[in-house]
Parts: structure tokens; sequence; C-alpha cells
């Protein structure tokens, strides 16, 4: 309603001062040179007693007669349009871009009529507006770029799209649908490039969060969910957000998958990363098995504590922890579970290597095989 409003204002201006230019210079004959003089007296018959006291006694100068009559006679005029657009920047939170599309649209459409005269007056005057309009815009900006920075996590909040996200999605969807038939969108895509980068920074702050959740999983989400809305918003200036979202959120599913793949078999990891320690100290691989902690002995007791059973059950409880922590909407368990069993597969042949290496013809190996492993993903992922 407010941007048919401030159309309909805006296109009954021209016109009128159109209208009453035409008028003052052809009475005043200004068009003939008269803007050489320095005094204008004028009879009050012709014209309304509103304007003959000033017509009367208005002193024009050489340089724009015309204009400065205008000024005079249009001088409640500003302060009007600048409290109208007040009114229009309140009617919704965001109302300021409106104001500044439907302004900058009308102002070109003006300037681009044939039928348009030239009026320094008009020119100058939606020049003000204009210039009001994008104030206002930036400190829109500025307010929702700080909001969304300082935004704190809800205290009762476990994982899932932040609120600043969320704030930033509803105004680059409104945004993008009031400038979808504008002539020019400089200004957006400058507000555009500022809220996503205080959007990348509400989300890095999570690090030092005290959430109740793992850190890595709500990073992980909310880069994905970024990068899912400007792969479908697909705007320009952003590509390179979007593509830096994609890999911020890959990074974070890595280090989210890496933490908790540990649990499954964690002392057997934990074992092994003993004996890449003393590989890396310049320990032979055929000496780390007299090593006492890493002894063959030792090895038989911690892969004893993994029967094929159990490992598939610790799978299943970790499946079911995953998809507690994973928010529905962005639909990332499949992607996220076949990390995890990327990262599992690579661990137990990493595990083979090193057994085969550092205690060869010991005949030690894990109760289950590849085939039992590929066999207790596939069993969980179809249950």
């Amino acid at each position: 309603v407010s941007k048919q409003m401030l159309e309909q204002v805006l296109r009954e201006l021209q016109p009128l001062c159109t209208a009453e230019q035409q008028f003052i210079e052809k009475f005043f004959q200004l068009s003939q040179g008269a803007a050489n003089l320095q005094v204008l007296e004028v009879r009050p018959l012709p014209l309304p007693i509103s304007l003959l006291t000033f017509y009367s006694c208005f002193v024009l100068r050489a340089e724009e007669p015309t204009t400065r009559l205008l000024s005079e006679i249009f001088s409640c005029l500003e302060p009007e349009l600048r409290g109208f657009l007040d009114i229009c920047n309140k009617v919704h939170p965001f109302g300021c871009v409106q104001v500044l599309v439907t302004l900058s649209d009308s102002i070109f459409e003006m300037w681009g009529s044939s039928s348009a005269l030239p009026s320094s007056f008009l020119n100058t005057l939606l020049g003000n507006m204009l210039l009001l309009a994008k104030s206002s815009f930036n400190k829109c900006i500025g307010n929702l770029s700080k909001e969304i920075e300082e935004g704190k996590m809800p205290s009762k909040m476990k994982g899932g799209i932040l609120p600043s996200v969320s704030r930033f999605e509803e105004f680059v969807n409104f945004s993008e649908e009031v400038f979808r038939t504008a002539r020019r969108r400089r200004e957006l895509d400058k507000a555009h490039l500022r809220l996503v980068s205080s959007v990348f920074s509400s989300i890095n702050s999570l690090s030092s969060a005290n959430l109740k959740v793992n850190t890595d999983m709500v990073m992980m989400e909310n880069f994905h969910h970024v990068h899912c809305f400007l792969c479908q918003k697909k705007i320009q200036c952003l590509e390179d957000k979007k593509r830096e979202a994609k890999q911020r959120y890959s990074e974070h599913m890595e280090k989210y998958v890496i933490k908790y793949l540990g649990q499954p078999l964690e002392k057997l990891n934990c074992f092994f990363e003993g004996v890449k320690a003393r590989l890396a100290q310049g320990v032979k691989e055929e000496e780390v098995s007299f090593q006492l902690a890493y002894s063959k002995q030792e090895l038989r007791k911690v892969i004893e504590r993994y029967p094929g059973k159990e490992v598939k059950r610790a799978l299943e409880t970790l499946y079911r922890k995953i998809h507690k922590h994973l928010t529905p909407e962005e639909n990332l368990l499949p992607v996220v579970w076949h990390a995890v069993e990327q990262e599992f597969i690579r661990q137990y042949q990493e595990f083979e290597d090193l057994t085969q290496r550092c205690y060869a013809g010991s005949g030690i190996a894990m109760d289950f095989t590849m085939e039992d492993l590929l066999s207790y993903f596939n069993s969980i992922t179809l249950s």
C-alpha cells in the first residue's frame, strides 16, 4: 500500500511542478531574457492573493529565477515529503528497501520521459529525497548487521539453524522481491555482501559459545544452510561467499565425523595412534611390537574388545545419536552418515595396514572383515 501511495505522490509531482514552471516562465517572460532583471514587480489582478505578496516582493537573481520562485512556492513540499517517507519506512521492518527502489525508479522514469521539462527545483528536491532514502537504507543495513553479529544464542537452543541466519534469509527474500524489477541494484549488492559477512562472523562465534551439542555439527548445518540458500537465490555478487560456505560446511562436517568416529573403536583408535607416534619417532616397524604398551599381547587385548556384534551395535548407537543431533529440515543425515562410513573404512584399512607392517606373521586380525563392515552400514541405512 505504501509503495502505491508513494508512486502516486511522485507521479503527481512532475506535472504539478512542470505546470507551475511553464506558467512562471510564460508569465514573467523568463525565457525571453527576463532573468537579467534584478527586481520584478507584479500587479495583483491576475494572481491569487497567496502568491501576490510573494511575486510582488521577490528579488530575482540572474542565475535561476524559475527555480528560486518554485522553491518559495513549494517551500513546504520537502518537509512534507520527508515526513511521508519516514512513515513509509515504518510500515515494514525493511520498508526503507521499498522506499529506495520506488523513489529511484520513479526518478529514472521522470528523467527519461520525453515530455518532462528540465526543472532544477524538481531535480534538486528528488535528489535530496533519494539521498535521504539511501541514508535510511544504509542505517537499516548497519543496524541489521550489528543485530546479526551480536545476536546471542537462545539459552535452550541445542542446535539447528541460528536466528542470525534466518534473519539474513528474511532480508534477502524481501529485498530480492522488491528489487526484482529495479533498474539498478548496486546498493542492494553492497548490503548483501555486508550482511553475509556478518552471518559468517555470527556462525564463527559459535566456537566460543556454550552449546549443549557438538559445535562443529551446528556450524556444519548452518554453513550448509547458507550454501543451499545462496544456490537457490543465484545472487551474482555472493558467488564467492557461496563457495566459501560450501568449503566451511565441508570442513566442519569432517571435524564432526572424525570426533564422533573415534567412539565406536575408541580403544583401538588410541592404540594405533600410539603406534603411529612411535613410527614418527623413528622406531622401526619390526620393533614396534617389542614396545611394552604396543606388544602383540596388548593389541590382542584391544581387538578382543571389539567383536563384530559389538561394533555393529556401536554403529547403530552412533547413527541414532547423529540422527538426534541433526536438524530434519537440512536432510544432512544421509550425507553425514556416508561420510562416517567412508572415514570408518579408511580407519579400518589403516588399522589393517599397520597390523601387517608392525605385527607381520602374528596372525592378529580384527573380528570383522571389510565385507562385514559394509553390511553393517548397509543394514543400518536401510533400517
